[in-house]
């Protein structure tokens, strides 16, 4: 059987301007936890209540996680776009179920010049892993559509999809494809991008 997948990115989007935050409070500590407790005590995320400063900063700091230090310190240099590319990232290696769409669906339409990213192809690609993953089939109709829901606002805010939902071309920066390189191909796959592209990013 298949490892289970996380499912919980169920609000937020890629969290662009609240990562860089945690990201700052990492490097000044070097300790997770205390970061997840300063960021619901001092309310760094300037959340209105104390659960959903808890639940916010949980997700951000295990998305994060997912980043060296390189890669955080990065973070905080980058311009808007590049950030939200390299926050897109981070969800890809947190979620097994973002990177696989990413790679099997939103690439792959790119691949073969299939310009628009319907609910459709969303829904096929559930369905089809759902076949192998009982966790998917388990949860609640609401709960499947949040998902959705925050996979396409990622897709968005990372200027990989647009508001019609016509797939972008990846255009990365050579700081940060040069950051993201140094793993080999792996997280370059996560873009729609051609293989010409991807050969251009690596080393």
């Amino acid at each position: 059987m298949a490892d289970r997948f996380r499912l919980s990115f169920t609000t937020g989007g890629l969290f662009v301007q609240e990562a860089a935050v945690v990201a700052t409070s990492y490097l000044a500590t070097r300790d997770w936890a205390k970061v997840r407790t300063q960021a619901r005590q001092e309310n760094l995320l300037q959340v209105r209540t104390a659960a959903a400063a808890t639940r916010i900063s949980k997700e951000i700091t295990a998305r994060l996680e997912h980043l060296d230090d390189l890669e955080l310190k990065a973070l905080l240099e980058l311009n808007l776009h590049d950030r939200a590319s390299l926050l897109w990232v981070a969800a890809c290696r947190r979620y097994t179920f973002i990177r696989e769409f990413a790679t099997e669906v939103l690439r792959e339409n790119h691949l073969h010049l299939r310009r628009q990213l319907s609910f459709n192809d969303y829904e096929s690609f559930y369905s089809g892993k759902a076949l192998w993953h009982a966790e998917l089939d388990q949860l609640a109709v609401s709960t499947q559509q949040k998902l959705r829901q925050n996979m396409f606002r990622m897709l968005r805010e990372a200027d990989l999809l647009s508001e019609t939902q016509v797939i972008l071309p990846a255009m990365l920066s050579s700081d940060l494809t040069r950051l993201l390189a140094r793993q080999g191909r792996r997280d370059l796959l996560v873009f729609p991008a051609s293989e010409k592209d991807i050969q251009r990013w690596l080393p």
